[in-house]
């Protein structure tokens, strides 16, 4: 049986010719994945192959926390193709993001630190531990991350992000890690570490803003919830 494209579909249906003719915004999420995927599998066409991937993933947001490896589990998405174009958007998702976060203060927008940071780190199948390095106006400077883990435990060395911080010559920073497990609730070890890493860094003069921890589908500010 021979793959349908978007050929197969009637013109009131196809993607492309819609949005030439109406604008990237009358297209629905799956009519905007469909153009990514180009073409469907045997009995099924392009618009239900993108309809099923949003719903597999839960829409839009859990799609961009897809990594490579889940993609590839998804029947249709086998070929190197149709992967390396989702995660293309997702990086430009990334980088214009960071370029976003550069350009102003990151408190004038908490939640976009969130999703940031999410989209980094949050599909991560190990824990991960993080710094994002900010100038004296609280612009981003860089995202690093700093140490890897189990998914229970990151060894986290104070001196490595002092080292760091004066590297990129940071005023301030936020530090952030990911919750495999999937709930975001800081731990006691997460307020310790956070505590000791606030008075490692004072003595450079670099202050602690905030401690984001993320999962997929959920970001948890500390400073929000008064903890720094």
């Amino acid at each position: 049986m021979p793959t349908m494209s978007f050929t197969d579909l009637p013109l009131e249906a196809r993607p492309r010719e819609k949005l030439m003719a109406l604008g990237p915004g009358s297209l629905a999420d799956a009519e905007l994945l469909a153009l990514l995927l180009r073409t469907g599998l045997p009995g099924k066409n392009v618009l239900q192959l993108a309809q099923d991937l949003l719903d597999g993933f839960g829409g839009i947001n859990g799609l961009l926390h897809a990594g490579l490896d889940d993609l590839r589990r998804i029947k249709g998405l086998g070929g190197s193709a149709k992967r390396s174009n989702l995660a293309a958007v997702l990086e430009l998702a990334r980088r214009a993001m960071a370029q976003g976060l550069k350009e102003r203060e990151l408190f004038e927008s908490p939640d976009a630190v969130k999703h940031y940071v999410q989209l980094q780190l949050a599909a991560r199948p190990h824990e991960v531990f993080a710094a994002l390095f900010l100038d004296a106006h609280h612009r981003l400077i860089a995202l690093e991350e700093l140490f890897r883990g189990t998914l229970t435990q990151t060894s986290v060395y104070p001196r490595e992000v002092v080292t760091r911080a004066l590297h990129h010559r940071a005023a301030a920073l936020i530090l952030a890690h990911n919750h495999p497990s999937g709930c975001v609730e800081p731990s006691r070890a997460d307020e310790a570490l956070t505590h000791t890493l606030r008075a490692a860094l004072a003595l450079i003069d670099v202050r602690v803003l905030d401690h984001v921890i993320v999962a997929p589908g959920q970001a948890l500010s500390m400073a929000e919830r008064g903890l720094i």
